[in-house]
């Protein structure tokens, strides 16, 4: 990640206006020591639009991040949102699912452990995306993904700057409910 100056989290953080938990105001105050670390600057803007992602129970996109900030009393236009985003996925501290046209925190923000984002430690991501409910779990404990990514490139001379996998499928809960649904497996003669 890159390193950040001026502005520390230490200093006490903006009021929000959203009421962001304990728990998420911790994860604020985490990216926002992790953005000093790379040199970056988390403003009041980027704190509120990283907590709204934080705080959504599914990935959420951009013209709906505009929304909420609308009701805070502001009126945001949308390139203060991308910006702001571009931000965020530059420092790591979410991911863009393509496939939804949304954004998720990074898992690193909501564990409480950091992860390297430079040329040499690739900040990547492999995402599990339910076809059916919408879910999407990022998948922190695969490297070797990322490793056979990285044979792949070496073998063709291409230089990865990020890399992110996404798999549609059915989650455990949407699974089981189809199954219910269809009833029994019938039995050969």
């Amino acid at each position: 990640m890159m390193n950040m100056q001026t502005r520390t989290p230490s200093s006490s953080p903006p009021n929000d206006g959203y009421g962001f938990s304990d728990r998420i105001q911790q994860q604020l105050d985490h990216a926002g020591h992790l953005c000093a670390e790379q040199g970056g600057r988390m403003t009041p803007q980027r704190r509120d639009v990283l907590g709204l992602i934080l705080s959504a129970p599914s990935p959420v996109g951009a013209y709906d991040l505009l929304e909420q900030l609308k009701t805070s009393g502001r009126k945001p236009a949308p390139p203060t949102i991308y910006r702001a985003l571009d931000f965020l996925l530059e420092h790591g501290l979410i991911h863009r699912i393509e496939r939804l046209s949304a954004f998720v925190p990074c898992t690193h923000l909501q564990h409480d452990h950091t992860h390297g984002h430079t040329e040499t430690c690739l900040h990547s991501a492999q995402f599990l995306i339910c076809r059916t409910c919408g879910g999407v779990t990022e998948i922190a404990d695969a490297p070797r993904v990322l490793e056979v990514l990285k044979n792949i490139c070496g073998k063709k001379n291409f230089t990865m700057q990020s890399a992110s996998v996404e798999v549609e499928g059915l989650c455990e809960t949407c699974a089981k409910a189809i199954s219910h649904r269809k009833g029994p497996a019938p039995t050969p003669n």
